[in-house]
Parts: structure tokens; C-alpha cells; sequence
């Protein structure tokens, strides 16, 4: 692929049951509904424990398709849901760290768009439970995603694995990978980021413009999950603001973002760092869409899409390099 931009141990297993096949939204609909995820979720001046909460609610709310196979492990004592939907193919593994700005959200917000990715691209998806700040900061998250990678590379090879985050989880993807490729070990197949939330220490409120469109985040937001993630100091830190890093030695990478959310320029930066030192970028930009539009797949259009382009890149990579 070439540089594109565009417009162990327990089980414990249970099968969702089937719900009815979702209607598709004009995103003209959806966006008010969106804004009030922003305004009555994430919310700063919310208790951590209530947004976790109410995100939680959310979730159970999210339609997933018919089949669709949650099961609990314990990796390496970091537990993690498996999705899957369908045949699964046993060389196809998705290592997927969900978002939340480091102290929200749980895998359980995964569900939908981990059986619909399953589902077309015959892996299975896993889904950390890693820890959130502020209880645990930096780098417990990270500490987390790389024990679980560590116990996933003892079932399969490392061309097997795709890596996986969006927003602040995508953050913690790419410094997951940055980190093996800095310590000389295996690299995944490939990493792909949604929406990802990547340098800490950038002005939100620089833009004016993208903090008027950006429907679900607010810069007070995103600082004060940034203020309990890590000390103020360590922002530009590229463990912390894998942005800052050089971006060389990558595996392929997938970076997809909606053109109105307050980090699309973090998607665009890594685009064009990542190409300009030779590593292999497929980045896709959609039109008036929101923060993390791609975890709404059979609600959006566009989201439906972004999961389709995700299919394609993990076979892709996977059959590229096993």
C-alpha cells in the first residue's frame, strides 16, 4: 500500500441475543443526538464515575448483529472481551484499545463496531478492560495493552495481530507500537487509528473553527482527561503524545477521521509525518463527520464505510505478511 488521502486464561462465554436490524440515520438526525452524548456524558464538570456511568448505559443501548460472540479472558491479568460474528478465521486477530480519553469507557462500547469488523473481515476482535486514570495513570494503560499483546503473541505470530484504537485508545495504539518498535521486538501487521486522540499538549481551542463544528468533545474536556492522565509536564512526552515521536520503522497504517472533530489535525499530522519517513499510510477524511463516527456502523452510512475500509486493511496486512 502507498501513501492515500481521501474525502491465559478463563472463559467465560455468552452469545448477545439477536436485535433487529438497525435503521440507517441521515446524519443530519444523528448530529443532535450526538451533541447531546457531548454535553450530558462528557461533561468535566461530571464525577469520573458518573460519565463512566452514563457511558456505560449508552452502550447497552448500541444494536449489535445477530450471532455476535462476547466472551470474558483474563490476558496476562488484564481481563478483555472477544467479539465475534460469524467464521473467524484462527490467523486473523484484532487487538482493539477502546476510547475515552484515558478515563471513560470500557469494551462494552466496542460491541457494534467489533462484530461488524468481525464480521466482514473474519477475525476476532479483543477488547482490553485496561485501566483508566485517574485512579491509574500513565502508564498503566499502556502497561495494560502491552500485556495483552504479549499474551496474544503467544497464540499467534506477530503478522497475525492488527492493532487497533480510536481516540485516546488509538494514543495508546500508537505509543503500543512505538514502544515495540523502539525495544526491537515484533511488530503487529499493521495499526489502524479512529479519531485518534494523539498529542496531549496541543491547544484545542487553536482552531475556532473545529471547536464550534466538533460535536461530542469539548477542549475543557479533553484537558481535564489530559490533567488526569499525566502531569502537565510529561504531555509532549511521546509515550504519552505518540504524535511527537518519529514515525519511521511503522508497520502499514490506517488513520480515519471525520473532517468537523476537534483531532482531525492529529489524524492529518500522522498522515503526512508517517508518509514523509517511508512508512506505509492509508488515510481517509470523511465530510461533516463527528468525533468517533466510525463506532456507529449500521446507524451511519459513513460508518458503515469506515468498517468496510478497516476489513480491507486488516486482510490486507494479514495475508501480506503471514
Amino acid at each position: 500500500m502507498t501513501a492515500r488521502h481521501g474525502s491465559a486464561a478463563g472463559l467465560l462465554s455468552r452469545v448477545t441475543p439477536s436485535r433487529a436490524t438497525a435503521v440507517r440515520m441521515p446524519p443530519g438526525l444523528m448530529r443532535p443526538w450526538v451533541r447531546q452524548i457531548g454535553r450530558r456524558v462528557l461533561d468535566p464538570g461530571l464525577p469520573w464515575e458518573v460519565q463512566r456511568r452514563r457511558l456505560d448505559q449508552l452502550a447497552r443501548s448500541l444494536l449489535v448483529p445477530r450471532g455476535t460472540n462476547v466472551a470474558g479472558r483474563v490476558l496476562n491479568g488484564v481481563r478483555a472481551e472477544v467479539v465475534t460474528a460469524g467464521g473467524v478465521r484462527p490467523d486473523r486477530t484484532v487487538l482493539h484499545l477502546h476510547g475515552g480519553g484515558y478515563c471513560v469507557g470500557s469494551p462494552r462500547m466496542m460491541r457494534a463496531w467489533a462484530a461488524h469488523l468481525s464480521a466482514r473481515a473474519a477475525c476476532r476482535v479483543v477488547v482490553p478492560d485496561y485501566r483508566l486514570a485517574p485512579e491509574h495513570p500513565h502508564p498503566a494503560g499502556l502497561d495494560d495493552a502491552r500485556a495483552v499483546m504479549d499474551a496474544l503473541l503467544g497464540e499467534g505470530p506477530a503478522a497475525s495481530i492488527a492493532v487497533s484504537g480510536d481516540s485516546a485508545g488509538g494514543g495508546l495504539a500508537l505509543a503500543l507500537v512505538l514502544a515495540r518498535r523502539d525495544a526491537g521486538e515484533s511488530l503487529p501487521a499493521g495499526c489502524m487509528l479512529a479519531s485518534p486522540w494523539l498529542d496531549l499538549s496541543r491547544d484545542r481551542r487553536a482552531v475556532p473553527g473545529l471547536v464550534r463544528r466538533e460535536l461530542l468533545l469539548t477542549p475543557g474536556w479533553l484537558e481535564a482527561c489530559a490533567l488526569a492522565y499525566a502531569p502537565r509536564a510529561d504531555w509532549a512526552a511521546p509515550p504519552v503524545s505518540p504524535l511527537l515521536a518519529g514515525h519511521g520503522g511503522l508497520p502499514p497504517l490506517l488513520i480515519q477521521a471525520g473532517s468537523d472533530e476537534l483531532l482531525a489535525p492529529d489524524a492529518e499530522r500522522l498522515a503526512a509525518s508517517a508518509s514523509a519517513a517511508a512508512t506505509d499510510v492509508t488515510y481517509t477524511k470523511w465530510p461533516g463527520m463527528w468525533h468517533d463516527f466510525a463506532l456507529e456502523p449500521g446507524l451511519v452510512a459513513a460508518a458503515d464505510s469506515a468498517v468496510a475500509q478497516a476489513a480491507w486493511f486488516v486482510e490486507t496486512v494479514t495475508a501480506a505478511r503471514s
